[in-house]
């Protein structure tokens, strides 16, 4: 059984019972899972979650469900990369990855928090699942819909990559593409929620399904020998994950099992759709609605629903907010690939071109321990590079053809070497 008492407005107070609600009747506040806190210390303890499987759920009794999970059993657990290539290249002595381009089983964090909101919806007796999504989302709730079962419907904003297209129509889903940006679909989706008693993951399964987010946060804690990095650089699109990785990080200080949390948490956007960084780099706590326009279409959400919690963390933590050019992830993402081997999608671009700006900006300090949040895949958004490669080298099945290529490469890599001296 769960540890989950029901939900609260993280506004008012107010208090829920467990039911697929997302937003308080008496101040319209957004709710939260509110949970038994002193039974949870009773039975969590670092032995207990190090003898837990290799995923997610050895966190199960800090996530939102009371009964096992149906779906997403090896999501989770994935890589903290110790990036010394890259870490070179930025000026950072212990640098790491949290690489969810690995996720099982769609290559993005979205597949933590859709296996607990699926697993959420089945326990409230839902036979549909859909969502408003950019991308990633709709990948998640396409495949572990068809693990559970269920009928999906799932809507996005006309133009995603194909990668993403393919990759959720593949599983059978209905798919909807929707003109306009993401928040126009989620405000489509909210009315056809009236009408049909479907499970929309991020809206009325909204408290359940962000907390699933919760355990990227729990993992960086104990795959850093149960400590909490000195800075975390954090994707921000609704800003749900930012959230959780500080709320994540104090749960584990609340309990016992890291000492003071003392990490800064910066905010990473695209300039092309930056409300938060905006309004922290203004030293604002509201959001200005903005119209997306940015390779980075996964993170492409102008008016965020957490935004101004997003805001909130990043100040209460101590870190900042910034975010760069569309030009600048291109590169950022290039640069990931070349020194670690690692090929994230343009969300990843943003986080390892915010870290380092935030570098140059002297924020982050050369020798403090950072977690960079890779978040997604790149095979997802290859478009972001077309045209950034030149064709391979044709030549015949012999070797002095080879010899003749090789000759002209090996010229053109030397110019290129003493260009640079």
């Amino acid at each position: 059984m769960g540890h989950v008492k029901g939900l609260i407005c993280k506004e008012c107070k107010k208090e829920y019972a467990k039911e697929p609600i997302h937003v308080c009747e008496f101040c319209f506040g957004p709710l939260e899972v509110n949970y038994d806190y002193e039974a949870i210390k009773k039975v969590v303890t670092k032995q207990s979650i190090e003898s837990g499987p290799p995923s997610m759920w050895r966190y199960e009794a800090l996530l939102p469900l009371d009964e096992a999970p149906k779906v997403g059993l090896h999501t989770g657990f994935t890589p903290l990369v110790r990036a010394k290539n890259l870490g070179k290249a930025l000026g950072l002595s212990h640098l790491y990855l949290k690489n969810d381009s690995v996720n099982h089983p769609t290559f993005s964090f979205k597949d933590r928090v859709v296996s607990v909101a699926i697993s959420k919806a089945m326990e409230f007796g839902f036979d549909t699942v859909s969502c408003a999504s950019t991308g990633n989302l709709a990948n998640s709730v396409a495949a572990q819909a068809a693990e559970a079962g269920l009928k999906s419907c799932i809507f996005i904003p006309d133009g995603l990559e194909a990668g993403k297209i393919l990759g959720t129509l593949v599983y059978g889903a209905q798919l909807i593409s929707v003109k306009g940006s993401y928040d126009d679909v989620n405000r489509l989706c909210s009315e056809i929620g009236v009408n049909h008693n479907w499970a929309f993951v991020n809206i009325n399964i909204r408290p359940y399904y962000g907390d699933g987010s919760k355990s990227y946060g729990y993992e960086i804690a104990e795959q850093l020998g149960w400590k909490t990095p000195d800075n975390v650089v954090v994707p921000v699109a609704g800003s749900s994950l930012i959230t959780k990785i500080w709320k994540a990080f104090h749960e584990f200080e609340m309990l016992g099992l890291v000492d003071k949390v003392q990490t800064k948490i910066f905010a990473a956007q695209a300039t092309g759709c930056s409300p938060v960084t905006t309004a922290i780099k203004n030293g604002s706590e509201n959001i200005i609605p903005v119209k997306p326009n940015t390779i980075a279409k996964s993170i492409a959400i102008g008016n965020p629903a957490d935004g101004y919690y997003g805001i909130k963390t990043a100040n209460a933590s101590g870190g900042y907010g910034e975010d760069i050019s569309d030009e600048e992830i291109v590169s950022a993402m290039k640069l990931l690939a070349e020194t670690e081997g690692v090929f994230t999608e343009t969300a990843g671009g943003v986080t390892v071109g915010v870290t380092q700006k935030l570098v140059q900006q002297g924020r982050i300090k050369p020798d403090e321990v950072t977690v960079i949040c890779i978040t997604g895949n790149g095979l997802k958004t290859q478009e972001a590079l077309a045209g950034c490669f030149s064709a391979p080298a044709v030549i015949e099945a012999k070797i002095d053809s080879f010899e003749e290529i090789f000759s002209k490469l090996f010229l053109f890599h030397l110019i290129e070497f003493f260009h640079e001296l």
